[in-house]
């Protein structure tokens, strides 16, 4: 069975979490990159001393990072994108050893496709607080032992910080396009913000201006599935002498996200109340095709991530607020005067596009006016990692401005 197809499949036969085990073993404490494992196509950078904006410090702090294409003589070719919630630097390649999954961005970068390798030198981080590579909070502080529970809070911007840091270091001091979609628009948008200037072109995909109350609930959720676990053990399991890290709770969670990540019909039209087993729920023993599928992807999930991570990067999420301490959104957004492409999903129930039209509403340079791009699609907010050859086409045109 192919442990790597991507995140929309799932077996077609009925599939315990006991025969998960069975095949391909108890999930590791920590889905993260360690030290010492394969090291894949990773490259990594020392940024120096990250200070949060809640004044805690984090030292000798570490960017993981992919490139793909050549960083001209100039150094005025290179193209920022920023990852989602749960994915990485690894935008295109096979998984291997060293990369628990596919290219998550494949049909998009590479040569001749919309971000051309051939013409751009597209970077790509592990954001801090990570879980590939990036320090985080399974990676060793000074002392040598897992941060854990000791990891500073992060925002968005502690984030952005991080990587502008990161960008100094690769000697980048403008780039052609800086493009996110999901957490990554979160960090797009600051980046102008924070600093301007810093980049040309702008792409804030299926992200919305602020996170509202709505989606801090539902993160809530997802955050006491994880803390809920007693193999959570307080954030501090890196070492359990029994071997077990929260992956019920890590599972639980990554079950809740992605009900997010595709719209009622999609998963209606896909699964309806098919069973995936010989026996109907209706006599026990059985089950719905679409609790197979959740669980399948959550169990596959604990062993590519990390719990505390999934908390912090969640947590930053949460922080998301272009207006904060710059007079509210409006005022804000209004500061973003260069080509800038809004691309919402209107079937996203988990960032709805009415968040999408306020950012182009108020930004100058939105592409379309005071509307956002439509990205007419049944797959929800999954849509920007789908539907390759329209967002290709939106980067294209973004990139000829």
């Amino acid at each position: 069975m192919d442990w790597q197809t991507p995140e929309d499949s799932f077996p077609t036969d009925f599939i315990t979490d006991a025969q998960l085990r069975a095949i391909i073993g108890r999930p590791p404490i920590s889905g993260a990159w360690r030290d010492g494992d394969p090291v894949g196509d990773r490259k990594f950078v020392q940024i120096g001393e990250v200070t949060t904006e809640a004044g805690e410090v984090i030292p000798h702090a570490r960017i993981s990072y992919e490139s793909f294409g050549e960083l001209n003589a100039a150094r005025d070719n290179a193209i920022l994108v920023f990852h989602a919630l749960t994915g990485d630097s690894h935008l295109i390649g096979s998984a291997t050893p060293g990369h628990p999954t596919d290219g998550w961005w494949a049909e998009i970068v590479g040569p001749g496709k919309a971000l051309d390798t051939d013409r751009y030198f597209i970077v790509a981080p592990n954001v801090l607080g990570g879980c590939q590579g990036s320090t985080g909070p399974a990676s060793l502080d000074p002392e040598g032992r897992e941060w854990g529970s000791r990891f500073p809070y992060l925002t968005i911007r502690d984030q952005v910080t991080a990587t502008a840091l990161f960008a100094d270091t690769l000697g980048v001091s403008r780039f052609t396009a800086v493009i996110g979609g999901s957490m990554g628009g979160m960090h797009a948008l600051e980046w102008e913000l924070m600093y301007p200037g810093r980049t040309e072109r702008l792409a804030v995909i299926a992200a919305p201006p602020v996170t509202t109350a709505d989606q801090i609930g539902l993160n809530l959720v997802q955050l006491e599935a994880i803390r809920s676990d007693p193999a959570w053990r307080g954030g501090n399991y890196y070492d359990a002498p029994d071997g077990i890290g929260p992956h019920h709770g890590l599972a639980t969670a990554r079950r809740l996200a992605l009900l997010n990540y595709r719209s009622n019909t999609e998963l209606d039209e896909r699964f309806g109340r098919a069973w995936q087993s010989a026996v109907s729920p209706l006599g026990g023993g059985g089950r719905f095709a679409v609790e197979s599928y959740l669980d399948f992807h959550g169990n596959k999930f604990t062993r590519r991530f990390d719990a505390n991570s999934y908390l912090t990067l969640v947590q930053a999420m949460n922080s998301h607020d272009v207006g904060r301490g710059r007079g509210g959104v409006e005022a804000a957004l209004a500061q973003i005067t260069l080509p800038t492409l809004v691309l919402g999903i209107p079937s996203d129930r988990l960032f709805t596009i009415e968040g999408q039209d306020e950012i182009a509403a108020h930004t100058p340079g939105s592409l379309d006016g005071a509307r956002a791009t439509r990205l007419d699609s049944p797959f929800g907010h999954d849509a920007f990692l789908i539907e390759f050859e329209r967002v290709g086409e939106e980067l294209t045109r973004l990139l000829a401005i």
